[in-house]
């Protein structure tokens, strides 16, 4: 077993979570495909695999104990993050990957033919203008600036009764009196991340 092996296994352990040899197999290939292209398509600040095991494999895999959405939307997912890790761990459940930067999602495809993976889809669209012919009753993301922006953003692709997964760093406490009057942070989970010393969390939003 190499490092890597050994720090997505023990990293899996300690968040607690079931993970078959072959879908930890699948992380680590996605893993590959992110080194490799990385270095022309600018994917990630991040450049040695075992930091992006820890940063971003086991981040994404640190809020699939909450994950109870089975159609998810991925907005702003980059180099697919959170999405491609959840997807591998949750076959059954779908997810739309979406980012408005054509290399980030030329490398989506390239790696969801590589790792065969059948429930995610790619779009290369912001998501003001992103039309689904379904409403989702998740959509997750590292990447808005506030809460806000993630609601007004995202608040129409929600369906009634959907969630939104924030993840962020500190607990935004300032943030939580801008939100829209008729949203309302319904859960907020301190997330612990193996070898992460950052704070990390997650914070579920619903309508009121």
């Amino acid at each position: 077993m190499d490092v890597l092996e050994k720090t997505l296994a023990a990293g899996i352990d300690t968040l607690g979570l079931t993970v078959t040899d072959s879908q930890q197999a699948l992380l680590l290939r996605y893993v590959a495909l992110l080194h490799k292209w990385n270095k022309a398509y600018n994917l990630t600040a991040i450049r040695d695999p075992e930091q992006m095991v820890i940063r971003h494999i086991l981040d994404s895999l640190s809020i699939a104990p909450y994950m109870a959405a089975t159609h998810c939307l991925d907005v702003g997912t980059g180099a697919g993050l959170p999405g491609i890790p959840l997807a591998i761990l949750f076959p059954d459940k779908q997810f739309s990957l979406l980012d408005s930067n054509g290399k980030k999602t030329r490398f989506l495809i390239e790696a969801q033919m590589q790792l065969k993976l059948t429930n995610i889809s790619v779009h290369t669209e912001r998501v003001e203008q992103f039309k689904s012919d379904r409403l989702f009753d998740g959509i997750v993301s590292r990447a808005f600036a506030s809460l806000k922006d993630m609601v007004t953003g995202c608040e129409a692709l929600l369906s009634s009764d959907g969630k939104l997964y924030a993840m962020k760093g500190i607990f935004p406490e300032a943030e939580l009196s801008q939100l829209p009057k008729h949203f309302i942070v319904e859960h907020s989970h301190t997330l612990s991340v193996p070898s992460v010393e950052e704070a990390r969390h997650l914070l579920l939003i619903g309508r009121h």
